[in-house]
């Protein structure tokens, strides 16, 4: 005896149909525009944060070298001075920061510095993603100020 082979008649075919991928494609095209443009938004928020985080770390450590050296890096040593001992300040207690990657911006810049500073005894400062002063969003400069 042979075995039967069910007929295709009786079987229903399992799969979607066009109209159904459509249906899924235009939704996920929908939730993408809407959804994407603020998950970008905060992603840039997010560096600015960053920026002002890390600015408070580095102000930190420049208060930490003041009480060691007596004075703050002068703008020739720069922030290179919590890294590596300049030949002019004595009593150098560091390094004041773990890692040198912590003196960049979240966009890879350096940080600025200037001593002394416009809104402070120093200021600490990036200008944003786009290296302009002024600005605004992720463009903005951010300072410890």
């Amino acid at each position: 005896m042979l075995p039967q082979i069910p007929s295709r008649r009786g079987q229903r075919q399992r799969g979607f149909t066009l109209i159904e991928l459509l249906v899924v494609l235009a939704i996920l095209g929908l939730l993408a525009a809407v959804v994407g443009p603020q998950v970008l938004k905060y992603l840039g928020s997010s560096r600015t944060q960053t920026a002002r985080v890390q600015l408070q770390n580095v102000t930190a450590s420049l208060e930490l070298y003041r009480l060691d050296v007596g004075r703050y890096p002068s703008q020739q040593e720069g922030l290179a001075a919590l890294m590596a001992p300049p030949k002019t300040a004595p009593g150098w207690n560091g390094p004041y920061l773990r890692r040198a990657e912590a003196l960049r911006d979240p966009w890879g810049n350096p940080y600025l510095y200037k001593m002394p500073g416009e809104h402070g005894e120093v200021d600490v400062y990036t200008l944003g993603n786009d290296g302009a002063p002024g600005g605004t969003g992720e463009a903005q400069d951010v300072g410890n100020w």
